[in-house]
Order: structure tokens, then C-alpha cells, then sequence
């Protein structure tokens, strides 16, 4: 019984030290390091209440601390809790219940729609309650299975007793937490890639490229290369070009580039607010998965729910804003440029999406609104332009 007392007491000391600073992942794996009397289970469970405190914290604003732990715990989870139980025995029956049923138990005076506190800035597309609600858990883990190991990754997942949901003949979901490495080949085999993340290849394949030559693709905000692994698979023949202005992010594609056999490509630094940095060539496919508020991943990062605030969202618009003028034109013509964002945001969505028809003169191909909420994915928005010149 004092354990339970325990984990609700370190919990609270957790969220009492975290001022969103960094992501709380690597806060609490820091705390954890420095307190080294706490084993795995424990470590677990505390870092549940946390989350689940980040995840409903914007429905009791002005409650005790160790209250919104408990009842955030009860809003997110649909089994049997021993705290729940300890704490609140009157509550147990009422965990197998819906989010509204169970916030109406509590007799809260928010909408479930007040999860998530910039609702009123999304995308008219989303569902405000549904896609709020699904911040109650973490989306799952899933994977991308590349080309001619179709048939070699689901047999060695259940070689492994590791459970899947295959959604179609590349894509596979996993628990969170699942070791795959374990028994898969990372980036060779398969890679670890959000389902939305996924469905930007299929705008990518209804691109048709005339000439008969190889493909010039240029990846400008890569980060770690996901994009560009997905474009080799997907597109024949690719020259494949990738920047980013981190160091250490150009280093870990390289590792990863290397297991997934690629050779066949030019990184740089470059921050490309600057058009000096540009490079000098033009490409076929310029893919700008931009930096932004990333809203349609809190689900894995729900800390944002309370730390992030409007004036960082035009932040990264002004920034948005800045690398599509540059980047636009290191468009071939007749090329083609495709627009991406982990955003659900509006400003960062389909007000860029006019803002670049506009500054650009390229003819938008294609928008759509990845809702991952609807499949326990991220959500995403991706538009692809076309210069004709």
C-alpha cells in the first residue's frame, strides 16, 4: 500500500522539478539515472502517472497536484489499477466506461475537446473531441516493411511471439516498447516509421516523371532520413540530395543510410533560411517535411500539452515561410515540390498551403490531411506542387 503512496509522491516531486525545458523522455531518464533505487517496475509505473498527468492536466486546472495524478490515471486507463483502487475504490467500476461517461463522473466542468488547449487553431478537417480524446494514450509503434522483405518481416515477428496488426503489405503496427531489434535487421529490413508518415509515399508514387534519366531528389529538411529512405524505395532510379542544419541528426543518416545500402547521395549542413547556403543544382523533387509545432504527434509528447504556447506556433510559421522561398527554387521545371508538416495546425497547414500557391506561381497537385488520430497514428499534412516553367 505505501508503495503506491510512494510512486503518487515521486510522481508529483517529477512534475514538480520539469519546467519543459527539453522533452520530458529525457528529464525523467535523467531523474531516474541519478535515483538508482528504483527498479524497472517502479520506474514504469511513475512514468505512467506523469504522462498521465500531461495528458488530462488541462481538464482540472485547479486542483492539488496528487489529485490531477489520480484522476489523470483514471482517465487513461481502461483496466484494473491497484493506485485507483487504493485511492479510489468507488471509481473502479467506472474505468471500463468512455472518456465522456467518466468525465461526467467527475463532474468536470471541461469538454473533452479542452485536452487539447489550441483546438480552435486546427485544421477544419479534424474532429475536435475525437482527435482531444486520443491524447489519452500514446499512438502505436509502427514500421514500414521496404521492398522484397514482404514476406520475411511478418515471419520473423511471429518468430519473436511479437504481436502485430498488419495494416496492408509494407505497413505493420507494434506495442510501444516492442524490441524489434531483436529480431529484425533496423533500416535494412524494415523501417521504424509513424503510419501517416507512410501515406506521404503514396502521393509520392503518383508523381510522373517524364525524362529518362535518373530522378534528382533533394530532401532539405531530413533530419534522420526517413523520408529518403521511403523516396528510394518508391521512386526508380533516384540521384538523392539531403541537408539539415543539425550536425548530429546528418551523422545518425548516415548510420542509417549505411544499414539501409544506400550509397548513392550528398549530404550538407545548411540552414535554409539563409538563401547562401542553397545548394547550386535544381531537382526533379525538392521534399520539404519543414520543421513546425509538431501538434499531430502529441500524442507521444503530451508534455506539449501545457508548455507550448501560440507565440512559438508563429515561430515557426515566420521559419516556415523563410525555407519554402528558398527552397521552391531549387525546383527544375516542370519538377515538383512536396510540402510537409507533423502539424495540425491550421497557420502551418492550409494557410502555407495559399502562401505558397501564392509567393510561387506552382500549381498545388495534390493536399490532403493525414487524420492519424482515426488509426492510432500521428497526424500530418502533406501538399504537392508543381512548377511549370
Amino acid at each position: 500500500m505505501s508503495r503506491y503512496y510512494s510512486y503518487l509522491n515521486t510522481a508529483e516531486n517529477i512534475l514538480q522539478q520539469y519546467r519543459g525545458a527539453e522533452p520530458f523522455a529525457i528529464f525523467i531518464k535523467k531523474f531516474f539515472a541519478a535515483e538508482k533505487k528504483y527498479g524497472s517496475g517502479d520506474r514504469k509505473m511513475i512514468s505512467h502517472l506523469c504522462y498521465c498527468y500531461f495528458r488530462t492536466a488541462t481538464l482540472f486546472p485547479d486542483i492539488a497536484l496528487q489529485e490531477k495524478l489520480v484522476k489523470g490515471l483514471f482517465l487513461c486507463s481502461d483496466q484494473p489499477s491497484d493506485i485507483i483502487s487504493l485511492v479510489h475504490p468507488e471509481w473502479v467500476d467506472m474505468l471500463s466506461k468512455s472518456p465522456k461517461e467518466k468525465l461526467e463522473f467527475l463532474a468536470c466542468k471541461k469538454n473533452l475537446a479542452d485536452i487539447f488547449p489550441f483546438i480552435s487553431e486546427c485544421s477544419n478537417d479534424i474532429n475536435p473531441e475525437a482527435f482531444a480524446i486520443s491524447h489519452l494514450s500514446q499512438p502505436d509503434l509502427f514500421i514500414r516493411i521496404r521492398p522484397g522483405f514482404e514476406k520475411l518481416v511478418p515471419e520473423k515477428l511471429e518468430k519473436a511471439g511479437i504481436p502485430f496488426r498488419q495494416i496492408n503489405e509494407s505497413a505493420i503496427a507494434v506495442a510501444n516498447g516492442a524490441k524489434l531489434d531483436n529480431c529484425l535487421q533496423p533500416d535494412r529490413e524494415a523501417v521504424i516509421q509513424d503510419l501517416s508518415s507512410q501515406r506521404v509515399g503514396e502521393l509520392m508514387q503518383t508523381i510522373k516523371f517524364t525524362e529518362n534519366r535518373p530522378v534528382r531528389i533533394w530532401d532539405c529538411c531530413a533530419a534522420s532520413g526517413g523520408k529518403s529512405i521511403m523516396a528510394v524505395d518508391l521512386i526508380k532510379n533516384p540521384i538523392l540530395t539531403v541537408s539539415d542544419i543539425r550536425e548530429s541528426i546528418l551523422a545518425n543518416l548516415t548510420k542509417r543510410f549505411q544499414a539501409a545500402g544506400i550509397t548513392r547521395y550528398h549530404p550538407f549542413k545548411a540552414d535554409l533560411t539563409k538563401p547562401e547556403q542553397l545548394p547550386d543544382e535544381q531537382y526533379d523533387l525538392v521534399i520539404a517535411d519543414v520543421p513546425c509545432s509538431g501538434s499531430g504527434t502529441w500524442g507521444r509528447t503530451p508534455e506539449q500539452l501545457i508548455y507550448f504556447t501560440l507565440p512559438e506556433l508563429a515561430g515557426y510559421v515566420d521559419r516556415q515561410q523563410k525555407i519554402i522561398l528558398n527552397a521552391f527554387k531549387k525546383v527544375a521545371s516542370a519538377g515538383y515540390f512536396l510540402y510537409i508538416t507533423c502539424s495540425v495546425f491550421k497557420n502551418e497547414n492550409e494557410e502555407m498551403m495559399a502562401f505558397i500557391q501564392k509567393e510561387t506561381n506552382m500549381e498545388l497537385v495534390a493536399s490532403r490531411l493525414l487524420r492519424g488520430y482515426e488509426e492510432k497514428a500521428d497526424s500530418m499534412y502533406m501538399a504537392l506542387f508543381k512548377r511549370n516553367l
